[in-house]
């Protein structure tokens, strides 16, 4: 999943909004709580979710990823 920094409140670009601020605040919690949420059912399905953020550079997501999957794979060998 590649989540933006703005609409999924990153800890290092997030930012809250002045104008409409309670509305923006529930709107973002609810997006992280949905994520969140997204993330235990695809578990509880057997699928492994990886999260990237926006501003991630291409190359160290990308081996972020490759390496949750190799060490799933490590994993269900055993």
């Amino acid at each position: 999943m590649v989540d933006g920094c703005f609409w999924h409140s990153c800890p290092e670009h997030g930012t809250w909004p002045k104008r409409n601020a309670a509305w923006w605040r529930e709107k973002i919690e609810r997006n992280v709580a949905r994520d969140r949420d997204t993330d235990a059912k695809l578990g509880a399905a057997g699928w492994l979710s990886v999260r990237v953020w926006e501003h991630e550079e291409p190359r160290e997501a990308a081996a972020r990823v490759a390496a949750a999957l190799s060490e799933r794979a490590l994993g269900s060998r055993f």
